[in-house]
């Protein structure tokens, strides 16, 4: 077993509007953890979520962690894990993404990395259901994912420094929920609509075009009817859509936009402002994509 390790993983936003469950970009805001060993298997965090996450050693990370074990054929490494989070929770930001990508590459690199890239996504995906945020987490950047046969098909893309706005009502959004609200089923009409979208906004974001985003990045598989059900949550996206491109972030409820440099403040604003006129608290970030995927600091 080697010595300690620091590795950092990435936000994502899945959908990115008309790409549902297929694409996803990395974010360039980060969670921090460290594996050092210990006498028995630890976990503590600071940051995001820490009230919350520090009750015990049986969440998505350690588990993670366990699960590359189990499949190496590796008894468990005994670690202190310890985890500085700026990831937003349920927030759709990928934090579960991220906790999963960090315990099967924290376990990997720890046990001397027996398995590959792609490896790793097949582990991730299977905790997590579908690709579209591990595979950003993993690899960076933005991904196209499908499944075909049992095999996940990727393609990761490299895409300008867009200027990110995000906007996170402090709402109670869990993904369960956010499932539940999608028909069991989707017109021929939608699908073609979203289709054609979804090639081009991956077009619109590898060349940063702002004006082609804005025309394109526009949904009917998912956003309008989780939005109906979020509080100011499609006041919050129209206002949005005034400043640039933008789409609910993975399940929401937080809204992203790509918006011009010298608009991003004005955006943050007044998007949380949407929120905040009815009384419901909202956090705003200015960011941008992330052409690194979870890597290790030491």
């Amino acid at each position: 077993m080697c010595l300690m390790i620091k590795i950092r993983v990435p936000a994502t936003s899945a959908n990115l509007g008309p790409g549902f469950d297929c694409l996803g970009l990395a974010l360039d805001i980060w969670n921090e953890v460290t594996f050092e060993p210990a006498d028995k298997l630890t976990y503590s965090v600071t940051g995001e979520g820490a009230e919350k996450l520090n009750k015990g050693t049986r969440n998505l990370l350690t588990k993670a962690f366990t699960l590359a074990h189990e499949v190496c054929g590796r008894e468990l490494l005994a670690v202190k894990i310890c985890a500085h989070n700026e990831i937003l929770m349920s927030s759709g930001l990928g934090s579960s993404a991220a906790a999963i990508v960090s315990g099967l590459f924290g376990a990997n690199e720890m046990l001397g990395k027996p398995l590959n890239e792609n490896e790793l996504l097949k582990l991730a995906n299977e905790m997590e259901g579908h690709p579209d945020n591990v595979a950003p987490a993993l690899f960076g950047g933005l991904v196209a994912s499908v499944i075909s046969s049992g095999e996940i098909i990727s393609r990761r893309y490299e895409i300008p420094k867009l200027t990110t706005v995000i906007v996170k009502p402090d709402t109670d959004w869990p993904t369960r929920v956010a499932r539940a609200v999608l028909p069991k089923s989707v017109s021929r009409v939608d699908a073609v609509y979203n289709i054609g979208r979804a090639t081009l906004v991956v077009d619109a974001l590898r060349s940063g075009d702002l004006e082609l985003l804005q025309k394109v990045m526009d949904d009917r598989i998912h956003q309008p009817y989780r939005l109906k059900h979020i509080i100011g949550g499609m006041t919050a996206y129209k206002k949005a859509q005034r400043f640039g491109a933008a789409a609910l972030s993975g399940a929401g409820p937080s809204i992203i936009a790509f918006v011009p440099p010298e608009k991003a403040e004005q955006a943050k604003a007044e998007i949380m402002w949407t929120f905040e006129e009815r009384g419901i608290i909202a956090r705003g970030i200015i960011t941008r994509p992330s052409m690194k995927g979870v890597y290790r600091i030491s």
